[in-house]
């Protein structure tokens, strides 16, 4: 019986697995580009899309809108219980941070806002957008409402120099953290912020956090998919059943 063909997108994503894997591509080489990609295949455009598609989906690559296509580095994980600083978190693992303030204004809130914050429809906030980056790469868009009876000066802060995380956890220490993740497809700003296309799946982390007077921020932490992974670590007795 003959061997069924492989199809020539399978084709692509297993030469440009086998250039990362024997370390011909190391992390962060911009491969080869589409237009390469189709003459060496004779493929079409689209067939040569589809491959770097579920090859970022998978965690092989990442790209960035304007610039192309770049060997994934080993996902960052990040522990989904704790609230860490971010500029802390890539100095640790040997990068570079640095950040982009897109916005830091108070704002009238809509209903969603203010039920995140116990606040009335109408009534103002403090409101942050930040881009965190490591090694010059978008990681996290931090977007961010703040309580400005807690945080009064918030709106004073550079935060090129010290992240909100920081600042808050400073001056309002938190008594209690709710965390609730998701998956999304990134909107047009967002796909912006973080340079990546309308196909690349993100992790969305809405944190609240409160301290003893009520709740000081509300903020969404969005990660684009193939640059970001979180996990949780917990240690459980060893005479629990597992069951219950």
């Amino acid at each position: 019986m003959p061997e069924e063909k492989v199809p020539i997108y399978q084709e692509i994503k297993n030469h440009i697995i086998s250039n990362i894997e024997s370390g011909h591509w190391l992390e962060d080489i911009q491969i080869t580009s589409e237009n390469d990609l189709v003459n060496e295949f004779g493929a079409s455009r689209m067939t040569v899309n589809r491959a770097l598609r579920e090859l970022t989906m998978e965690g092989w690559l990442y790209r960035i809108k304007g610039l192309g296509t770049f060997v994934a580095r080993k996902k960052i994980k990040s522990e989904l219980l704790e609230i860490r600083n971010i500029a802390e978190e890539i100095i640790e693992r040997g990068g570079t941070y640095s950040c982009e303030v897109k916005l830091l204004e108070k704002e009238v809130i809509d209903h969603h806002i203010a039920s995140m914050l116990g606040f009335s429809k109408g009534d103002e906030a403090f409101h942050s957008v930040i881009v965190h980056l490591e090694d010059g790469i978008p990681v996290q868009l931090a977007d961010r409402w703040v309580n400005p009876a807690l945080a009064p000066d918030y709106l004073s802060m550079d935060f090129t120099k010290t992240t909100p995380n920081v600042y808050l956890t400073e001056k309002v220490p938190y008594s209690k953290v709710e965390h609730i993740l998701e998956v999304i497809m990134p909107r047009e700003s967002v796909q912006d912020y973080l340079n990546i296309n309308a196909f690349e799946p993100c992790l969305l982390l809405h944190r609240r956090t409160w301290s003893k007077k009520g709740i000081v921020t509300y903020v969404s932490l969005i990660h684009p998919g193939s640059r970001y992974k979180m996990g949780v670590e917990f240690e459980t007795s060893n005479h629990s059943s597992g069951n219950g």
